[in-house]
């Protein structure tokens, strides 16, 4: 598995890790299996949050780690109405409990809200100086978000931005990544194979993701995949509940596309017009 640096943090980091929203939804025993699957394949990068399942989640994913704590990247995110000063801190204890960890690799606010922001930041400087997690960054922060993040954290203290981002929703390639990537802030792609509508390959622009996959002897997800992460700084968090699954994901990470590759898919999944906002699920 690829690992690129995770921005100023300089953490190696594989450019493709295991998204768990909604995995409570599947089998246990299968999302266990397939989360230890993708700790083999070099998908350690792990990302969940106290929302995903009210805790339950967090609880999975302590079990599918448990003995393997070193070898992961692990990511958890608070709540907005949790992200007071002491709230922050409440709520990373409680997921360090379901984890079943004595610390975080990297702790996120999961979307703007409504308690003063310096409050939240500084609950995470705390945590820092804690031992309770390495970094803290954001999640679903738009450029005037992340512009006043980095002025009440100072330089090289936000390490990562997690938006939405596919083929088919490319907004934050106008200013989110371009600022981002100039501040050494690591991009994490959720949902990077869109929320139930990826393109079917009788689709025009499914065929040209078809017919690229063929080509490479891969799987229209590993092409989509690699698409995404083919700048430095940029990372995806695929959800996989199916060992299947998490090994087709995992070929995403190891493939390159060529320029020409990369200009026919820009081509049929064109990024559009900037617009206001940032698009969420």
């Amino acid at each position: 598995m690829v690992r690129h640096p995770f921005g100023w943090t300089g953490v190696p980091v594989p450019v493709i890790g295991l998204g768990t929203w909604n995995l409570e939804r599947a089998d246990r025993a299968e999302a266990l299996a397939a989360l230890r699957q993708g700790l083999d394949a070099g998908l350690t990068h792990i990302d969940t949050a106290e929302m995903y399942g009210r805790g339950r989640v967090e609880e999975i994913v302590g079990e599918a780690i448990a003995g393997r704590r070193d070898e992961v990247f692990l990511v958890s995110k608070v709540l907005p109405q949790n992200a007071s000063f002491a709230g922050v801190l409440r709520a990373c204890d409680a997921s360090l409990r379901r984890l079943e960890t004595d610390r975080l690799d990297l702790y996120l606010l999961h979307w703007p809200g409504q308690h003063p922001l310096e409050q939240t930041i500084a609950a995470f400087e705390q945590l820092v100086r804690d031992g309770k997690t390495r970094f803290y960054g954001v999640s679903n922060f738009d450029v005037a978000d992340l512009e006043r993040a980095v002025a009440l954290a100072g330089a090289e203290r936000i390490a990562c931005n997690q938006v939405l981002y596919h083929l088919e929703e490319r907004a934050i390639e106008h200013a989110v990544l371009p600022w981002c990537d100039r501040h050494g802030i690591a991009v994490v792609a959720y949902s990077p194979f869109g929320s139930g509508d990826f393109p079917s390959a009788r689709s025009p622009r499914g065929r040209v993701l078809a017919e690229i996959a063929e080509a490479r002897g891969a799987t229209p997800r590993q092409v989509a995949l690699a698409f995404l992460v083919r700048r430095a700084g940029v990372f995806a968090i695929p959800k996989a509940a199916r060992p299947a699954h998490v090994r087709d994901n995992a070929g995403g990470g190891a493939l390159t596309l060529s320029a020409e590759e990369e200009a026919r898919l820009d081509r049929a999944f064109p990024r559009g017009r900037p617009r206001r906002g940032l698009p969420t699920l």
